[in-house]
């Protein structure tokens, strides 16, 4: 009896050694240029090995030697990499010191959420929803032709403070559909298609099928499928797509924001080359703006210096489209980033002028790559644009939007600390 107890012995504490995990590695950011507070940064974790099932990491940024504990957040890939968000700002040539440890797993708290319903996929914060997208086929009012119909859009957007952003099916646009990306003038097979006006009966785009959800204490997210189908003679899909969102929070001024990375894969499903013609309108990342917004109550204003009057055709690096709500003191606004490698970075803009409409001033965006050079898709290639969109309420100033792509067109790399 005595041999088995001492046997249950030495198996615990081989079982508690194994279990144990007291590794640590410490990692340094280094960058050239001031990185604003509310920047998305990741860790690459190539030389780390752990179990997730039996372990959690755990994130410390360490300044003279006192550890402070950062939410992080574990994305798995080819290369994992371990999220967290910037909360303060840091200064050209400055280095901050991170560290990493291993933890029992535990529940940790999940404050950026996803649901899915029938319609659509949600993401949110707290209770606060962020979007929506729809994975249902969004009908028609009574007496519209049912070629608007469709799915694979964004809306509503909603602000921090809950203002819907975008609108869907608006009277003079039936095809404007909040936050989306079709394009106009494609040649497929030798024949024109048009993906974005969808009365044509041309084409069109639809959701099919979701790759990933995912939510945790950095952001929450979605991968879906879409498809561009061309509609004649027969339904054909012609380019798949992958449509990657990402919803983070962060504080500018100790106001709350949204910062929502979209990304776009397309490939052709073909096998021959398909073309998209220079055209004002198509691709990139389209946004129609609430109906609440005219030429009275709103303001455009770009990287450049454009406003509404002068932004359409020219090109920036990001556009910062705001606006009332009824009240002067209820305004909020969405800045749309342009990553540098997207093609044609600074990207052409279509922006409708102020007197569209019969001049009751309604907004349309769009950040355009074909504008001004049309664009050849191969066959069996991927071909990817990514944006940002900064949602925020009453005012983002230039200098803090400016401050915010920059981070975003230059995230530092973080490299491990070699002892």
């Amino acid at each position: 009896m005595k041999e088995k107890r001492v046997i249950w012995f030495i198996v615990l504490m081989l079982c508690s050694i194994v279990s144990a995990d007291d590794r640590s590695y410490k990692y340094i950011l280094k960058t050239d240029s001031p990185l604003a507070a509310s920047t998305p940064l990741h860790i690459d974790l190539e030389d780390v090995n752990f179990n997730t099932d039996t372990q959690r990491i755990a994130l410390y940024r360490v300044d003279s030697a006192v550890k402070r504990p950062i939410p992080c957040q574990l994305e798995a890939g080819h290369t994992a990499q371990l999220w967290f968000m910037l909360d303060t700002p840091v200064s050209a040539n400055t280095e901050v010191t991170y560290e990493i440890a291993f933890e029992n797993t535990q529940a940790t708290q999940s404050p950026m959420t996803v649901s899915i319903d029938a319609n659509t996929i949600t993401l949110g914060r707290e209770g606060k929803n962020i979007l929506s997208y729809y994975t249902a086929i969004h009908d028609v009012p009574n007496g519209v032709s049912p070629l608007y119909r469709r799915s694979g859009f964004i809306h509503p957007l909603w602000s921090p403070a809950g203002n819907i952003m975008t609108c869907i099916q608006p009277t003079d646009h039936y095809h404007h559909y909040g936050i989306w990306n079709p394009w106009t003038k494609t040649q497929v097979e030798g024949k024109e298609v048009d993906f974005w006006n969808l009365n044509s009966g041309q084409g069109t785009v639809r959701f099919s099928g979701v790759l990933s959800t995912v939510s945790g204490p950095v952001y929450a997210g979605y991968k879906v499928r879409q498809e561009h189908v061309v509609l004649k003679p027969r339904p054909k899909v012609a380019m798949n797509e992958l449509s990657d969102v990402r919803a983070y929070a962060g504080k500018v001024n100790g106001k709350l924001i949204w910062l929502i990375d979209y990304t776009s894969i397309i490939n052709d499903a073909l096998d021959t080359p398909i073309n998209f013609d220079d055209y004002r309108y198509g691709g990139g990342i389209g946004y129609r703006a609430t109906e609440k917004w005219n030429r009275g109550n709103s303001a455009v204003l770009t990287s450049e210096g454009k406003t509404r009057k002068d932004a359409d055709g020219n090109c920036a690096r990001w556009c910062d489209i705001s606006g009332s709500f009824g009240d002067g003191n209820n305004t909020s606004g969405i800045a749309f980033f342009s990553h540098p490698a997207n093609r044609k970075h600074p990207e052409p803009i279509r922006l409708w002028p102020p007197d569209v409409n019969d001049g009751n001033g309604a907004i349309f965006f769009d950040f355009c790559p074909i504008r001004h050079e049309g664009w050849k898709i191969e066959p069996q290639r991927e071909y990817t644009l990514r944006y940002r969109m900064v949602v925020y309420d009453d005012k983002l100033d230039a200098k803090n939007i400016e401050a915010l792509w920059q981070s975003y067109a230059h995230t530092p790399v973080i490299t491990r600390k070699v002892n």
